[in-house]
């Protein structure tokens, strides 16, 4: 129950839902999420850090960067059934085709320039 329940409120907010489907063709830093999505910081950490309790995102640290990626289902099959639905019933969703679209091209922005505005 506990994990349907924290998949469901993962999923249950459209920020969280975008977050996690920028991630769904490949891994992004933080500063790239907070980019494509337009939100600050920490609004950004809370939601990756909801989806990432639920199951639905790993995540690695690499230097002073946090990288994002699905999960892969292996320890949590509730949340892999559940990010398999979203991603084809939002497949065609016009907000998550441009998150893509402005995904692809953070891709290209150095990880410097992005975070540059976030550090103090």
């Amino acid at each position: 129950m506990r994990d349907f329940l924290n998949v469901t409120k993962a999923l249950g907010d459209e920020t969280r839902v975008r977050a996690l489907l920028t991630v769904k063709d490949d891994e992004l830093c933080l500063c790239q999420i907070i980019e494509i999505l337009g939100l600050s910081p920490s609004t950004v950490s809370k939601h990756m850090s909801v989806l990432h309790n639920a199951g639905l995102i790993e995540r690695r640290k690499e230097g002073k960067w946090h990288f994002y990626r699905l999960a892969d289902g292996t320890t949590h099959p509730t949340a892999r059934r559940a990010l398999d639905w979203a991603v084809a019933e939002l497949a065609h969703d016009k907000t998550i085709k441009a998150d893509a679209r402005r995904a692809r091209e953070v891709r290209r922005e150095e990880l410097e320039e992005l975070s540059a505005c976030y550090r103090s």
